[in-house]
């Protein structure tokens, strides 16, 4: 496919097409399928050579058929008309093979997108490979050059992709639109004495001027690295602790995963059955904005072409939704929220300053700033992770700290949120500043 953008869409869409009337052509009652093409560039460059160089290029066809409500799946790297009847062959035979589920099948067209708003999500970074090699060669040694100890690099990353998707089904939805998303990361290592540690700094876009330049990039992972030197243990206790942004916005993605309709009609959720429930302090809006432009988590419809809208997960500090596909709106009786394939750009409203004025709240407790392993049990909420960060005293920073482990029950800890920050500094689908958590158990030395 060497076409231009709206050549090869129109392309997309035509083989979707194909594959549709082919699943009807078969026997199938109802079918969607998607198309997709995609070209990036990725560069690795470490102490100043190039390491790594990958150019890719990829499509694909995936074909999901209903014969009544049983379903089968298949898909295929080939384009070609054979591929195509094949792929289709393959899906509808694993079909009847398959057990009837009674909410199986596609979503109800009144939910499907009428129209496709233009999200300005394709911004093309027109870069040779030279420049690429340089531009990550700059940020790498911003970062190197910064402080004589930072005595390693695990290297400095540049990355753009370009992805054209197009999505269809038997009800007569046909929808697609082009995305980029370009990005560039640095990891170091710092040593002095006998302390060695390792931190990273990054920016992703969908537009290349919207990413930190390379030097900023750079020395932020140096200064994050620094920072972390001759880190202690603190001792065990209860403790408030104050979660930085990008920590912050993991626990913003556990509540998704509790409130995701694959766990809850499981029953592995601990907020199955809490819709309306005051879920945090009343200050507390937590909302989903499919529809901003160029932003990381924008789309204008979900994997089965609903259309997405803006809604509130929690406002007041009250639950007000799940999020949920057709058939795990089926399962648990609601209807589709317009979440196949995730959330949409979520943000959670600040109710106070900047990560210093948190801080000065906080007056003693731990500042996290790197989580370890994966201790979440969505089904209790339990939540114990390593952490490493830095501890605090009279409302400043005093000494790194690592090696600990931070442990409570996600309910409690939403509970229990003191205040969010302005000081979101991090690019993503999911948006916080700083969580201040009243009190937490920290196990140290």
């Amino acid at each position: 496919m060497d076409q231009q953008p709206a050549e090869t869409l129109a392309r997309l869409q035509q083989l979707v097409q194909d594959l549709l009337r082919e699943a009807q052509r078969q026997g199938a009652t109802a079918a969607e399928a998607s198309a997709t093409f995609s070209t990036g560039l990725e560069i690795n460059v470490r102490l100043g050579e190039l390491e790594t160089l990958e150019h890719t290029r990829d499509n694909g066809l995936s074909i999901q058929v209903y014969f009544g409500r049983r379903k089968g799946s298949a898909s295929t790297t080939d384009l070609s008309t054979a591929a195509i009847r094949d792929t289709v062959a393959a899906a509808c035979s694993i079909a009847t093979h398959t057990q009837e589920e009674p909410c199986s099948g596609l979503p109800d067209a009144a939910h499907l997108a009428e129209e496709i708003p233009d999200l300005d999500l394709d911004h093309p970074w027109d870069l040779t490979v030279e420049q690429g090699i340089e531009l990550a060669r700059i940020c790498e040694s911003a970062a190197r050059t910064l402080d004589k100890r930072i005595v390693n690099s695990e290297g400095a990353n540049l990355s753009t992709q370009r992805n054209l998707h197009v999505y269809g089904n038997t009800l007569g939805f046909l929808g697609g639109y082009p995305s980029t998303r370009h990005s560039l990361s640095c990891a170091l290592v710092a040593r002095e004495g006998d302390s060695m540690e390792r931190d990273y700094w990054w920016t992703t876009s969908r537009a290349p001027e919207d990413l930190e330049s390379p030097e900023q990039v750079g020395r932020r992972a140096a200064e994050r690295t620094l920072a972390r030197l001759h880190s202690r243990r603190v001792p065990t206790g209860p403790a408030p602790v104050l979660f930085s942004a990008p920590m912050a916005a993991g626990l913003l993605r556990n509540l998704v995963a509790a409130l995701s309709g694959a766990n809850l009609y499981r029953k592995a959720s601990f907020l199955l059955d809490q819709l309306g429930t005051q879920l945090f302090p009343d200050f507390v809006r937590i909302h989903e904005e499919p529809h901003l432009p160029r932003a990381l988590g924008s789309a204008p419809f979900d994997g089965e072409g609903v259309a997405t809208r803006a809604k509130d997960l929690v406002r007041e500090g009250v639950l007000r939704t799940y999020l949920l596909d057709s058939y795990t709106a089926c399962r648990l009786g609601l209807v589709t929220t317009g979440n196949a394939g995730g959330v949409h750009n979520l943000r959670i409203q600040p109710n106070a300053g900047d990560r210093a004025s948190l801080l000065r709240e906080m007056d003693r407790g731990l500042l996290v700033t790197e989580l370890l392993g994966q201790g979440v049990n969505l089904v209790t909420g339990d939540y114990s992770r390593g952490a490493a960060g830095f501890w605090v005293e009279g409302g400043a920073i005093q000494y790194p700290v690592s090696e600990i482990t931070i442990a409570g029950n996600l309910k409690e800890m939403f509970r229990q949120l003191v205040a969010v920050g302005d000081d979101c500094d991090f690019p993503g689908n999911v948006q916080t500043g700083s969580w201040l958590i009243e009190r937490m158990m920290i196990a140290g030395a």
